[in-house]
């Protein structure tokens, strides 16, 4: 196979027969940062979600996932996938104000030219879930809001639509199996492409701790930082904990070996309450913390 490119936590390879190989690392990325160390099991952990969130979707969009019949080496975190022409928006759903949209809120009363009822806090639940599309920034550069207007701009009138009608329904899809399970979905970030015949498609991941923020319903209370299943944990310990100053320009210090064991367990923790299944690492041990 050929390397085509190594992400912040994907490799990706062509096959001989024309098709994507996708794998997933144990790397961990904060603010444009990959930190160190990895996380143990991430990478598995990301693509047997991914799929099993692919199977729940696929009457609401198709993906580019082919098989996940892979070499040995890669068993557990490959996926064989379509080529996608990947549109040039990052697609992003809220159901939940935190993080960046927050501090857009706090700003103007709107994310992403949205605008919102007054009084909302951190953790809030939205009227309705909410399309907040932003750009796709070079690495090392940041992701900027985009309002719809821009997206039409960028796009056209109808294939905007699309996004946002295949975005808005992912994330309801996905919101309502989360909540069964005791979970809320508060926001994601999927990817969509057009695939060979012209049809917008499911591409990268979905609703894994690294798209989205997964918060347990039980302890969900506004007007605070949530507790999470996902990699906003790391983010905290980054700009609270660690004493590192994010506008520094330098890079951010090494995970403790602490930081690194309780990510891993959120994660797993993620996945076994939304599949129902207990996590047991497939992959060949010297692969599963590249």
């Amino acid at each position: 196979m050929k390397h085509l490119h190594s992400g912040k936590v994907r490799d990706l390879y062509e096959t001989d027969d024309g098709l994507l190989l996708m794998v997933a690392s144990d790397r961990m990325s904060a603010y444009d940062y990959v930190l160190e160390p990895g996380i143990p099991d991430k990478g598995e952990i990301l693509t047997r979600l991914s799929l099993w969130w692919f199977d729940q979707l696929k009457d609401v969009v198709p993906n580019h996932v082919v098989s996940a019949d892979v070499p040995a080496e890669f068993a557990g975190r490959g996926i064989l996938c379509r080529r996608l022409d990947m549109v040039p928006v990052e697609c992003v759903a809220r159901g939940y104000l935190t993080g960046g949209g927050l501090a857009e809120y706090r700003s103007d009363g709107a994310v992403s030219g949205v605008k919102l009822p007054p009084g909302l806090e951190d953790g809030s639940r939205l009227p309705e879930p909410i399309f907040t599309p932003s750009t796709k920034a070079p690495i090392g550069e940041h992701d900027e809001p985009m309002t719809f207007d821009q997206v039409v701009e960028k796009s056209g009138a109808e294939v905007a639509e699309q996004l946002r009608r295949i975005t808005l329904d992912v994330y309801t899809r996905g919101a309502e199996i989360a909540l069964e399970r005791g979970i809320i979905l508060a926001d994601t970030k999927i990817e969509l492409g057009w695939d060979a015949d012209g049809v917008l498609t499911l591409g990268d991941e979905v609703l894994t701790p690294d798209s989205s923020r997964f918060w347990p319903r039980d302890l969900w209370e506004p007007g605070r930082t949530q507790p999470s299943f996902d990699k906003q944990f790391v983010r905290d310990w980054l700009t609270s904990e660690s004493g590192w100053d994010r506008n520094s320009g330098e890079a951010p210090p090494p995970l403790s070996d602490k930081i690194v064991e309780r990510t891993r367990q959120r994660y797993i923790e993620a996945f076994e309450r939304l599949t129902g299944s207990a996590f047991r690492s497939v992959s060949l041990p010297s692969h599963r913390h590249q």
